[in-house]
């Protein structure tokens, strides 16, 4: 259970935590997501385990804790196994006249070594060694005079049984190589394989070494060493030398042992210590470095490598300054705060923080910005911190107090790494730490981009704007006002490429804008000259492959009009032609060449896409400048076009004989090759040869032919044509086609009497023929009173007689001159009075033949048998009612029904049903009642009945007759027969 001090203590740990303070950045863009981790960064637990007296020292590596007691024992416990823990007297082991100094645990958590300093005079320092699995521990020998005050433990050592080759710091300033081993059952006072002096700092004065820490480089033989004393951080590197795959580090000294003093660091301090730390990465390289002072932490990043170009391992060195302290106005009077209570007593380094331990409280502080970003005061019921460490293989944190032992917990301490790099202009490290948050990295964005604004680097910053989610109008407004096009566009295109296929407003838009953005570039270029520089030939690339986008392709159709008038504004018909050929929009393609006046282009253009409808839309204007061409054209695309479709381009270019002629020639093309019977086509060609060229009107009307349904033209608006032109040829020709007679003789007599002749020949009824000649031989005989020609239209004409003619001739014509054709004429009469007595004759024998049979029929009768059938059921006939034909054939009636109705039209059969409806629907007093004809209506009904069914036998009349040709087996039923036959 918590106890009231720990519950005090952590109301006071989050009272006290501090948040990092950094100018707030934010975008306008479309990303709502929390912006926070409110997790703590830094927590802290007490642990459940009470040592048997105040704690004095602390050791830590692979979950092994190891405290030393002020009662001379030693706590040791496996945190894999916090129940079971131990306590060794170690007091027992040492010289009278020392104190427990410090004590060092190997990373493998193995090899424990307590370091004792003298308390007088008569005392000597120590060293002990005190391996995991021992609980009596052994005596150094060869240290005894030496006071070791720092341990460089070898981090490769994997090995259990020896801490492999090792470094110690001394008081003094020695720098000592050793080797310790546990034995296989007890420790000697002669374990360590050997003790060399490799280096001397102090030189004869007391300068404590503070810190020790040795790596490899790179798997390689080369090793680098970090000193510290309480002023002064030494660098050394060489190469050391192997022997049974373990180094001997007293080779790197070799080359520092001869010359002078050099490759250290040194910051002035009061402080008789301090201490050096270094943070591992996930591969448990060294990568950076902290070293505590008096005036604040000397914080760098670790770089071997170049050490090949100056005398430093480290990069990026700083001083990172302490926090500040608020101060109690009662310290200030009485002067109590001196450089101890400022600085740290001990710290440990992560990634990103210092963790500092004073004597009553723990801070961390930020590596990359200095601020303090945790505060942790400690309650006195714990007693004063004694340090704080780092297991440095599990990388868990502990702090320790005189009464209590507490572990700290370091949760994502790098979630505002992004933040403080962002706002040190660091970009790129910021977005490596945003853990592709999108929302902190659209604000890194947006601060670098507006920094390289403010810089004047606009390309740049566009493209960084153009990856954030800043609003569109906010972005487009910094570079108009700076009269950034290039940047702009770069800008524009960048938020083209990221909108969706259904975004057509804004797509539509942003396609508008571009392209007014390269016009006028492009014309301002055009208006200084510069049509041929490399400046325009790029930026009219550009264009061309900003126009070929697929989303701007998808979009032009609305905005298709805009973009047109927008070319057209600038003067940019070369744009205008390419971006209609692009669009495929070739109706914009040929106006701007029939604009330009290039109607070869034009047609050639026509030609090659095939498109009739394009031919109907641009006819008229190509007729009109280019008839030759135009028809050439028009005669290219062969059946591909609706000629009627032409006529109106036609019509409008009839002003002179050289358009005329073309379309005629047009015209004679379709209706020669094709066999046009369009009439429109027909008509337009006729009136343009009733109008131009009348030999061939004729002879066109000869072609067409002399039936009313062979022609193609319309012969009524023909004939008015004709009329109105004045070409009586034609309109005798078209009045004998619709049967004009009369008016086409007259007409033709006012024109040839030849003609006329032929055309009074033409009719098939000889009734009118007689009336056309008669008509010719009274205009012949009335206006030339010529007997000889009028005796020639007797010859050439049997139909009229010499009396026919006889009134046309004047009162002083003598009968003497047709003394022959009179009597021909009445020898004619009196031949056809002789064949009209003999018709009258034959007329007479035949009707007394039919009164004969009509009598012979009235008294003959016919003898039906019992034994008689049924013609077609083969029933007897007198079970049912029957009809009797005078062929014999017999039926009974509704056998007779049945056979009959197949053959009856529609129209018959449909008027039985309902005579038979009627006969059965009517009630009985209906049916008696009596008609007009006197008798009832069930008799006339039955009356209408025979004389549908019984009109004829179906064996021997008409139908049967008509039957002759049909087969016996109808195609329905082939198959069904064929089966039965099979």
């Amino acid at each position: 259970m918590t106890s009231i001090f720990d519950q005090l203590e952590q109301a006071s740990q989050i009272s006290q935590r501090s948040e990092p303070v950094s100018e707030p950045m934010t975008s306008s863009g479309y990303i709502t997501m929390q912006m926070e981790d409110n997790t703590p960064m830094f927590s802290k637990q007490k642990m459940n385990f009470n040592p048997s007296d105040l704690i004095t020292h602390v050791a830590v590596a692979s979950d092994y804790l190891v405290l030393a007691m002020a009662n001379g024992k030693l706590f040791r416990l496996d945190l894999k196994m916090p129940d079971q823990h131990e306590e060794i007297h170690y007091a027992k082991f040492v010289q009278p006249n020392t104190k427990l100094s410090n004590i060092f645990l190997d990373p493998l958590g193995q090899h424990l070594l307590m370091a004792f300093a003298a308390r007088n005079k008569e005392g000597n320092p120590e060293l002990i060694y005190l391996h995991r699995s021992r609980s009596k521990p052994k005596s150094v020998s060869k240290s005894r005079n030496y006071e070791v005050t720092e341990v460089g433990w070898n981090y490769e050592n994997k090995s259990i049984a020896t801490t492999g080759p090792i470094l110690l710091g001394t008081s003094q300033g020695h720098l000592l190589e050793t080797e310790l081993e546990a034995d296989n059952d007890k420790m000697f006072s002669g374990s360590q394989q050997y003790w060399r002096q490799v280096f001397d700092i102090g030189k004869g004065t007391d300068t404590p070494i503070t810190g020790i820490q040795f790596h490899r480089i790179n798997f390689t033989t080369k090793y680098f060493i970090f000193l510290t004393t309480p002023t002064r951080l030494y660098q050394f590197i060489g190469t050391a030398v192997f022997t049974d795959n373990k180094p001997s580090l007293q080779t790197i000294f070799y080359s520092y042992l001869t010359t002078a003093e050099t490759g250290f660091q040194e910051i002035p301090s009061t402080l008789k210590y301090s201490k050096l730390q270094f943070y591992f990465d996930k591969d448990n390289t060294p990568k950076t470095f902290a070293w505590l002072t008096e005036p604040g932490i000397f914080y760098g990043q670790l770089d071997p490598t170049s050490q090949q170009n100056s005398n430093s391992l480290f990069t990026q060195g700083e001083l990172i300054n302490y926090p500040a302290e608020k101060i109690d106005t009662k310290d200030l009077v009485s002067d109590k705060t001196d450089a101890a209570d400022k600085t740290p007593l001990a710290f440990v380094l992560t990634e990103f923080h210092a963790i500092l331990m004073f004597s009553d409280k723990v801070k961390a502080v930020s590596l990359l910005n200095q601020e303090l970003v945790y505060q942790d005061t400690y309650s006195e019921a714990h007693g004063k911190l004694k340090n704080i460490v780092k297991d440095p293989v599990r990388r868990t944190i502990w702090a320790v107090t005189d009464k209590a032992v507490f572990r700290y917990k370091v949760i994502r301490e790098e979630r505002n790494v992004w933040r403080i790099y962002s706002d040190k202009e660091e970009f790129d490290l910021a977005k490596q730490y945003c853990h592709n948050n999108p929302a902190f990295i659209d604000i890194i964005n947006v601060k670098q981009a507006e920094l390289l604004f403010s810089r004047g680097e606009y390309e740049k910053s566009v493209e960084i704007f153009a990856e954030t989610q800043c609003r569109f109008e906010t972005v487009c407004l910094k570079f108009l006002e700076v009269n950034q096009t290039n940047a702009l566009k770069f800008y524009l295109a960048k938020r083209l490429d990221a909108l969706d296929e259904d975004d057509k407003t804004l797509i539509s838009m942003i396609v508008i804008w571009m392209t007014e953005l390269y016009l006028s570039q492009l014309g301002l270029l055009r208006r200084k000259g510069k049509e041929d520089s490399d400046e325009y030939c790029q930026i009219q690339s550009d264009f061309e492959m900003f126009l070929l986008q697929p989303k701007v392709m998808s979009c032009m159709h609305h905005v298709k009009s805009v973009i047109y008038d927008l070319m057209a504004s600038h003067g940019d018909k070369h744009n205008l032609i390419k971006l209609s050929i692009i669009n495929e929009d070739y109706e914009s393609v040929i106006e701007q060449n029939i604009y330009k006046k290039s109607y070869l282009e034009a047609l050639k253009m026509l030609q090659g896409l095939r498109r009739p409808d394009l031919y109907y839309q641009f006819a008229p204007m190509l007729m009109e400048a280019a008839p030759k061409h135009t028809v050439d054209a028009l005669i290219s695309q062969g059946h591909s076009l609706i000629p009627s479709k032409l006529l109106p381009a036609f019509l409008g270019c009839e002003n002179d004989d050289k358009h005329v002629l073309e379309i005629i020639r047009y015209l004679e093309y379709i209706v020669q090759n094709f066999n046009g019977k369009d009439k429109a086509i027909h008509n337009y060609l006729l009136t343009l040869y009733a109008e131009r060229n009348k030999p061939a009107l004729m002879r066109y009307l000869s072609r067409q032919g002399q039936s009313l349904d062979m022609v193609n033209f319309d012969v009524h608006y023909a004939l008015r044509i004709c009329r109105e032109k004045n070409v009586p040829e034609a309109c005798v020709k078209l009045s004998a086609l619709l049967g004009l007679w009369e008016a086409a003789v007259e007409r033709a007599l006012d024109v040839d009497v030849p003609l006329a002749k032929t055309v009074a020949a033409m009719p098939e009824d000889t009734e009118m023929q007689r009336r056309l000649w008669l008509t010719i031989a009274e205009h012949v005989i009335t206006k030339n009173q010529d007997l000889k020609e009028a005796m020639s239209l007797l010859q050439e004409c049997p139909l009229i007689k010499i009396e026919d003619i006889l009134p046309f001739f004047s009162d002083v014509v003598t009968i003497d001159h047709f003394r022959e054709p009179i009597c021909q004429s009445l020898q004619e009469y009196n031949t056809q009075i002789e064949d009209l007595k003999a018709e009258m004759e034959d007329a007479t024998k035949s009707a007394e033949c039919v009164r004969e049979e009509i009598q012979s029929f009235r008294n003959r009768s016919v003898v039906v048998s019992v034994s008689d059938s049924c013609c077609a059921c083969a029933l007897a006939l007198l079970l049912r009612p029957f009809y009797l034909f005078p062929c014999a054939h017999r039926f009974h009636a509704d056998c007779l029904l049945t056979e009959i109705q197949p053959t009856l039209s529609p129209a018959r059969r449909n008027k039985l049903s309902d005579l038979q409806r009627r006969l059965s629907v009517l009630s009985s007093a209906e049916l008696s009642a009596v008609t007009a004809s006197g008798l009832p209506l069930r008799e006339v009904i039955r009356n209408e009945i025979d004389d549908i069914v019984a009109s004829e036998c179906i064996f021997c009349g008409e139908y049967m007759i008509a039957c002759i040709d049909k087969p016996f087996i109808t195609d329905e039923d082939w198959d069904k027969v064929m089966k039965e036959w099979e």
